[in-house]
């Protein structure tokens, strides 16, 4: 089974996807988006930049867990991933992102 990304819209009247991985673990989850539209931009945009090293921002969080963003040319995030244990399991995402972000299958329930 190939990634995929799911889109939805919240009880906030805001949309949003997330990007699952082949064993389907999120990795990878946009903000907020107004409109349907902008949402799937943000897909867009994901599927265009994921395969450039120079896009991904490692972090760490205060409370010691790793993380990633993802960043568009223009150096707005356009994905957050999930809180990791270790920086190797975050880098292990970055690599999920990189294999699945480029895909085409969108599930959407917006």
């Amino acid at each position: 089974m190939a990634g995929s990304f799911e889109l939805s819209k919240g009880s906030d009247n805001q949309f949003r996807f997330v990007l699952k991985a082949s064993n389907g673990e999120t990795v990878l989850s946009s903000e907020g988006y107004t409109s349907k539209a902008s949402a799937e931009s943000g897909i867009a945009s994901i599927q265009a930049n994921c395969g450039e090293d120079s896009r991904y921002e490692k972090k760490e969080s205060k409370n010691g867990k790793f993380y990633f963003v993802l960043k568009a040319a223009n150096h707005q995030v356009i994905g957050t991933s999930q809180m990791y244990a270790s920086a190797q399991a975050r880098d292990g995402g970055i690599e999920a992102t990189r294999t699945n972000g480029k895909t085409t299958v969108i599930r959407s329930n917006a």
